[in-house]
């Protein structure tokens, strides 16, 4: 079965900065990062595929990074975080073939004053 392992969050105070990292046990076409605050929606942050191609959220695009480590692994540099930026932040990765999509078990950001 596939697995992705996310690390890099953490608490941080506003304005610091932190890297997400997702490294999948297989090879995706489209991988990027999610993330589900208290009492809301998961929603998107950021995707990037092989082929170049790049989705930001317009509420990070000028904060946040995406970047891929070749087809198996996925990276989100989050600079000058916010207090809104608090959530749990879940890796997706996408294999467009076989239109398979899979989740990682999400890992914590927390800002703070």
């Amino acid at each position: 079965q596939v697995q992705l392992v996310e690390s890099g969050g953490g608490l941080v105070q506003t304005g610091e900065s932190l890297n997400l990292s997702c490294v999948a046990s297989g090879v995706f076409d489209i991988m990027g990062w999610y993330r589900q605050a208290p009492g809301s929606q998961r929603e998107l942050v950021a995707t990037k595929s092989v082929y170049g191609t790049t989705n930001l959220a317009e509420s990070v695009k000028e904060r946040f990074t995406i970047s891929r480590g070749g087809d198996k692994s996925v990276y989100l540099q989050m600079n000058n975080l916010r207090i809104e930026d608090t959530a749990v932040y879940f890796c997706k990765a996408h294999q467009i073939m076989s239109s398979n999509v899979y989740w990682g078990q999400g890992t914590q950001v927390t800002v703070t004053s």
